[in-house]
């Protein structure tokens, strides 16, 4: 009988089910914590750099809490005021259309592999896959784009490239099969819905949550796209936003590497040339408008990529 107290006694005092899970996810709360300050700090860092005087920079090194503060880096770009404006709308055009030709062509390609008792599913499926495994490379592609198609000098050649992707057509065709139930379209079809209206009217609305993480990822990827438009965009009006602001680092090394500069150019700086502030400006420039928008998509984003995923 002792025993038996005592055993129940011990069990009393033992953490429950419930308050075990509720320490584990503290802890686990405290190490997302840790893990998200930890990332962070770095995009920190680049913020207060671009505030900071370029001679406590160059005296100091970069710190969270720079001696002198300045907007000098931010001068420096703003200088080029209205070709920076016409840059951010090109850019802006480019990731909106691109974003949006994009999304409606990978989701009717995703929705035509996914349907079953559609003839050239298999077909496609395997034709989807030939561009990961065999590609023509940027030599073939300059050739085909300026010479046989002549868009030297156009837009086109800043959306098409990143139009499609085979592992964006890979995620909206998973969410299809997983999470879009295949009797809504066959309960369509029996009505007498078409292959288009039962995508527009039925798969397209439910398939929200992967577009906007694909969506996301592609706008991302047009938005900090510049190597395309440095091989084929020679108009500044159409320069995009990120070849400006590479072309302003260069002639800011350009000026600080060079002593045979007029000092007239050196003047038009402001005198002083600020090197790694002005870097770290035009870095706050490109990745701002991303965190203003990533909030309003961060739901649908998690949603949309963990889509298959194991439930417990």
């Amino acid at each position: 009988m002792r025993r038996k107290e005592k055993n129940k006694n011990r069990a009393d005092l033992a953490p429950s089910k419930s308050e075990k899970k509720g320490i584990g996810q503290i802890i686990l709360g405290f190490c997302l914590l840790l893990y998200t300050l930890f990332c962070g700090l770095p995009v920190l860092l680049v913020f207060i750099a671009a505030f900071t005087d370029e001679k406590a920079i160059t005296q100091n090194g970069f710190s969270f809490f720079p001696e002198k503060w300045s907007i000098s880096g931010f001068n420096a770009v703003l200088r080029y005021g209205r070709q920076l404006i016409t840059s951010y709308g090109v850019t802006i055009f480019i990731t909106v259309a691109g974003t949006f030709l994009g999304l409606l062509l990978m989701s009717m390609f995703a929705y035509s592999i996914s349907r079953k008792d559609f003839r050239l599913s298999g077909f496609l499926s395997v034709y989807l896959l030939i561009p990961m495994l065999f590609n023509g490379g940027q030599l073939s592609s300059y050739i085909i784009f300026t010479s046989y198609y002549n868009l030297k000098d156009s837009l086109l050649l800043l959306i098409l490239p990143l139009c499609v992707s085979t592992m964006n057509v890979i995620i909206l065709r998973t969410y299809i099969v997983n999470s879009i139930p295949g009797e809504l379209m066959e309960a369509a079809k029996i009505d007498g819905a078409g292959e288009y209206r039962t995508f527009f009217q039925i798969t397209l609305p439910l398939l929200k949550p992967s577009l906007a993480a694909v969506g996301f990822m592609m706008a991302t990827a047009y938005w900090n796209d510049w190597q395309n438009a440095l091989l084929y965009i020679t108009t500044d009006s159409k320069k995009p936003l990120q070849l400006l602001l590479v072309n302003i680092q260069k002639s800011i090394e350009f000026l600080l590497n060079n002593s045979n500069v007029p000092a007239s150019a050196r003047a038009a700086m402001g005198g002083n040339i600020p090197q790694y502030s002005a870097t770290m400006a035009t870095v706050v420039v490109v990745i701002a408008p991303i965190m203003v928008v990533y909030p309003f998509f961060q739901k649908y984003f998690v949603k949309g990529l963990t889509v298959g995923s194991v439930k417990g």
